[in-house]
């Protein structure tokens, strides 16, 4: 596979008309979230252990799902495009199937997909009228950690920069209100999530 052109980067805003769609289904969901090496894969695990339920990250189970077929990386990695669109209707699959009302922790939501749309060259506005079916408790944005590469990301470190930007954007052209979540220990972020959540009563 050869190294994503910068310049293929779509410099997309969302529709105002299409974010004026209101949203279908309220839940308790927590999204977790933050571009490429930000230790969100880390923190959820965490938070696992710590007795939450969870939804693991669609796109890594995706990738997952295709290499336990036999394929390799660069075969899964071949048609970008493709894989972005095949990743976002798995990840909405994935939603549609949790139940509304429990309080899980998602590791990303659907609207993190709208970034890696533009990433492609693809317009996100494609994908916004799917971000509308479920809305989420919250929103925790970690801050970026120093990119490091994990045999399964294609990204660099300009790509991710690119995508933290627009996460912050999009979340909150959607309505919403991301919450920072600083450089801390992974203990500590999670500490630092708790009680904002028990600070505004949403858990």
């Amino acid at each position: 596979m050869s190294k994503m052109e910068h310049s293929d980067f779509l410099i997309e805003e969302l529709e105002p008309k299409l974010l004026s769609t209101q949203f279908k289904v309220s839940t308790n969901w927590h999204v977790i979230t933050g571009a490429p090496s930000s230790g969100k894969t880390t923190l959820i695990k965490l938070i696992k252990y710590k007795g939450f339920k969870i939804s693991a990250e669609p796109a890594r189970q995706y990738i997952e799902m295709e290499l336990a077929k036999g394929l390799t990386i660069p075969e899964v990695q071949k048609d970008l495009v493709e894989l972005n669109k095949a990743i976002a209707a798995f990840h909405l699959g994935i939603e549609r199937q949790l139940p509304p009302n429990e309080t899980i922790f998602l590791d990303r939501g659907l609207p993190d997909c709208l970034a890696y749309h533009r990433l492609h060259g693809m317009n996100p506005n494609e994908l916004l009228g799917d971000c509308f079916h479920f809305r989420y408790r919250s929103v925790f944005i970690l801050e970026r950690l120093p990119f490091q590469q994990d045999g399964v990301r294609y990204e660099d470190d300009e790509c991710a920069e690119f995508h933290q930007f627009w996460l912050l954007k999009d979340y909150r052209a959607m309505g919403y209100n991301p919450i920072f979540v600083p450089i801390l220990s992974p203990e500590e972020r999670l500490k630092f999530i708790l009680d904002k959540l028990s600070k505004y009563k949403l858990i």
